[in-house]
């Protein structure tokens, strides 16, 4: 293979899935939909040249192009999510009891000790999201090795939980299943789209689950040019995911996960729109929000009964 042609190795793929019938699921309580909140922390984990790198990362806001400088406008963007917007996001999970999952990125936390210190005392959980919020398909495999132990290490420390799930600043390479299996302590990854529900694969000889993530219910679309010109978009998105899965739940219960960002979701008109949302998914009723730790634990409870399923699909 030559220097510059792709790499085709790595798993196969499953167009299949559960298939017609759909995954045997019933959540806890009898719930018709399992909400996971999860909470991007990335704030000064992101590429800069204030943190030594090559490039800035995009503009979050603006419309510009990245600039080959100190961007002060983006940074302090970034500076919102930690500063200001997470503590939003905080009063909201406190004012409705409800516990999220973060994805964190390990320097993040360090930089900004009180966030894990919350974290640890509400009772919500970490999903490793890197070492700094970086591009692990970029890194050499025993680098990408060096920082997944990197952040094991530090998020146990700073939040007082040793992570068991995983997600990668899209996309992952094709080693990081195969270094999170090996590692021994993730029980699950969020490196897929390919579901509304989770499923099992096999890593070797090795269980391994598979907790999907989504873009379409995600405050990313508030970046420049996509799809939220307002916290109207982003409440309709969410208002009409959550009332389809939920009539569909009646047979076959769902999962969604509903992504946040405190520099995006934290700013007070789209978190009046998340408050929305979470009123009105309270008022429904049927709704189990839920940690992926916690989906996690029933998944590996009814994991035969999934496997069964997908290979009769």
């Amino acid at each position: 293979m030559s220097p510059d042609a792709p790499d085709r190795s790595g798993p196969d793929r499953d167009f299949a899935g559960y298939g017609r019938r759909g995954a045997p699921v019933r959540w806890p309580g009898d719930a018709r939909v399992a909400v996971c909140l999860i909470v991007n922390y990335e704030s000064g984990a992101e590429r800069s040249y204030w943190a030594g790198d090559d490039r800035n990362e995009p503009p979050q806001e603006f419309g510009y192009p990245a600039p080959a400088i100190r961007d002060l406008g983006n940074e302090s963007i970034f500076e919102y999510g930690s500063r200001t917007g997470v503590w939003r996001l905080q009063r909201l999970l406190d004012r409705y009891r409800l516990r999220a999952t973060f994805h964190g990125c390990a320097r993040a936390f360090e930089l900004v000790p009180e966030v894990g210190a919350y974290i640890a005392e509400a009772g919500h959980e970490v999903c490793a999201h890197g070492w700094r919020w970086e591009e692990v398909s970029r890194l050499p495999r025993e680098v990408e090795r060096e920082h997944i132990a990197l952040a094991v290490d530090s998020i146990r420390r700073t939040c007082g939980q040793r992570p068991v799930g995983w997600y990668s600043k899209c996309p992952p390479s094709l080693s990081t299943r195969e270094l999170l299996v090996e590692e021994g302590g993730f029980r699950y990854d969020s490196d897929s789209f390919a579901d509304d529900v989770p499923y099992f694969t096999r890593v070797g000889d090795k269980r391994h689950l598979v907790i999907p993530y989504t873009f379409v219910t995600n405050d990313s679309h508030f970046h420049p040019g996509q799809a939220y010109s307002s916290p109207a978009d982003f409440l309709d998105s969410c208002r009409r995911t959550f009332d389809m899965l939920w009539a569909e739940g009646e047979q076959r219960p769902q999962l969604m996960s509903v992504g946040l960002h405190p520099r995006l979701a934290g700013q007070p008109g789209r978190a009046h729109a998340l408050q929305a949302f979470l009123e009105h998914c309270l008022e429904r009723g049927s709704v189990w929000f839920a940690r992926k730790a916690d989906i996690a634990d029933w998944c590996y409870d009814h994991a035969e009964e999934l496997e069964l399923s997908r290979q009769a699909a």
